[in-house]
């Protein structure tokens, strides 16, 4: 018969006592070699964010290799919705594609997306435009002229954000900026 030992560990006296380190490491250790957050949470009566932070903080490299958190930027998310949206992909085929950890993630972009399109193609008449109605050919050319620059405006604006997302670097002048000095 062998003789195993089991740790002791420090008792917490109240909720804002910390834990002992090594049942703290004895966790992490057990959820490194397969023990479910969930069921580490609910054996040791931790909170998410604790459980999360000692990951984060005492988890080995290989751990944290294989865990790491995928963010996308908007252009891949605009890319893979727009494969699912031309039937190349299937909600669940983009989820594996891409080792996006839920489908509930996908669709979330997609309904994003469409409201992105609608925004984009919904007409933006001016307010005064609609009271006035347009007998002169010059007027119904200048009603034009303007939708059309209203357009390009939330175009370049789209551009802008594209841009600011992807190099990382502000373009838009905040409203109260001081200039810089030369």
């Amino acid at each position: 018969m062998k003789h195993q030992e089991q740790a002791i560990y420090a008792l917490r006296e109240h909720k804002t006592s910390r834990y002992d380190r090594r049942l703290i490491l004895k966790i992490v250790k057990e959820v490194e070699n397969g023990l479910l957050h969930k069921e580490a949470i609910r054996i040791y009566g931790l909170g998410k964010s604790t459980l999360c932070d000692w990951m984060k903080d005492y988890g080995s490299v290989d751990y944290h290799e294989n865990h790491k958190r995928k963010s996308y930027s908007a252009l891949e998310k605009r890319t893979i919705v727009t494969a699912i949206e031309q039937g190349r992909l299937t909600i669940r085929e983009a989820k594996i594609a891409y080792n996006i950890k839920s489908e509930n993630s996908l669709r979330d972009w997609i309904s994003q997306y469409k409201s992105e399109k609608v925004e984009i193609c919904i007409k933006n008449t001016a307010p005064m435009a609609k009271n006035t109605p347009f007998t002169d050919p010059e007027k119904e050319a200048l009603h034009k002229a303007l939708q059309e620059a209203e357009l390009k405006i939330k175009a370049l604006n789209t551009l802008i954000d594209v841009a600011e997302e992807q190099l990382s670097i502000v373009i838009r002048k905040k409203s109260g900026a001081k200039q810089s000095q030369k």
